[in-house]
């Protein structure tokens, strides 16, 4: 983005974060030379073992050390998807901390802001730029590395292992979920920056905001869609959906109540008896087949967008009141 092509606030906002804003647009070009480049050293990796003749499966003596190296190397592709993902998930909290400090606390509590509302601008027009400008650097660098590492991840092939995509690691670095939350966190910043007019103590309150809204939507996140539930006999040869993932599991009598899976546990040796005693005729799984994943992802992120939104009226209703 040119500080050319803008005027005004917007302007100004892009020249005194340049540098921040700067940092947040650079990060995709670099998630794509590493990951790009570490499938690339992988992928070479994996044809110079083929070559070897060598096997993970049927390990010889003589392949022994060629077979750990190799091992070695798969672990480090995973390490650095695993990074990847962490940096996915920290990612909203350091754009609500950038917004809620540097850009509108640290001008509220220095007194700046007064020279911008001196000449022309108003308030709400102050406010509408500080969010605007981060807003569209964070919208398009945060959907790009969603893309990326969705990329990384169907090239490692970890996005196929059964519930692979519903790992924290995973599910938070993909989709539109890492853009909702980017969002949520700007606006939730925003709002503590001008409720608190404290730069230190915004930041603080935007950390522990982030931290209660990551833990409260990991702990309904599967309540979100309907599950599908599967009823089989405990002898069937049942097999479980690949890419799914299992929510619930329990038993089923004959009269079709529902119990806990701790009424009779597999590993006890009178598990038939267990069965017979209490009429239990089938086992009940609940599960979010692959096909979940999208639609999980897109209630999720609309929780985040409703947030945003209710965090920035509420930002501007803020301001109105105490500044008109």
């Amino acid at each position: 983005m040119s500080t050319i092509a803008l005027r005004g606030p917007a302007r100004v906002v892009m020249t005194q974060h340049r540098r921040a804003l700067q940092i947040l647009a650079a990060l995709p070009v670099l998630a794509i030379a590493v990951l790009v480049g570490t499938w690339l050293w992988t992928d070479h990796v994996a044809d110079a073992f083929a070559a070897t003749g060598c096997s993970v499966e049927h390990t010889v003596p003589s392949c022994g050390d060629t077979v750990r190296d190799f091992l070695d190397r798969q672990l480090w592709m995973r390490d650095v998807l695993n990074w990847s993902g962490l940096l996915m998930m920290v990612l909203p909290a350091f754009t609500g901390i950038f917004v809620a400090g540097p850009v509108i606390a640290r001008e509220l509590e220095s007194g700046t802001y007064q020279v911008a509302w001196s000449q022309s601008v108003t308030p709400a027009r102050w406010l509408a730029a500080k969010l605007a400008v981060p807003a569209v650097v964070t919208l398009a660098s945060v959907s790009v590395l969603s893309a990326v590492c969705a990329w990384a991840q169907t090239r490692e092939n970890a996005i196929h292992h059964p519930s692979g995509r519903y790992s924290r690691e995973v599910y938070g670095s993909i989709g539109t979920v890492p853009v909702g939350y980017a969002l949520c966190m700007l606006a939730l910043g925003a709002l503590a920056g001008l409720l608190l007019r404290r730069t230190v103590a915004a930041m603080v309150v935007t950390v522990i905001g982030y931290g209660a809204l990551v833990v409260a939507l990991n702990a309904v996140r599967m309540d979100l869609w309907p599950t599908l539930t599967a009823t089989f006999k405990p002898t069937s040869d049942y097999r479980f959906p690949d890419g799914a993932v299992d929510t619930g599991h329990g038993w089923v009598t004959s009269s079709g109540e529902r119990l806990p899976d701790e009424a009779c546990l597999s590993g006890l040796t009178d598990l038939k008896q267990c069965l017979a005693d209490k009429d239990i005729t089938h086992f009940s799984i609940d599960y979010h087949p692959a096909s979940h994943f999208w639609p999980l992802q897109l209630v999720e992120t609309g929780i985040l967008l409703v947030l945003a939104a209710a965090a920035v009226a509420l930002a501007f209703r803020v301001l109105r009141r105490r500044h008109g």
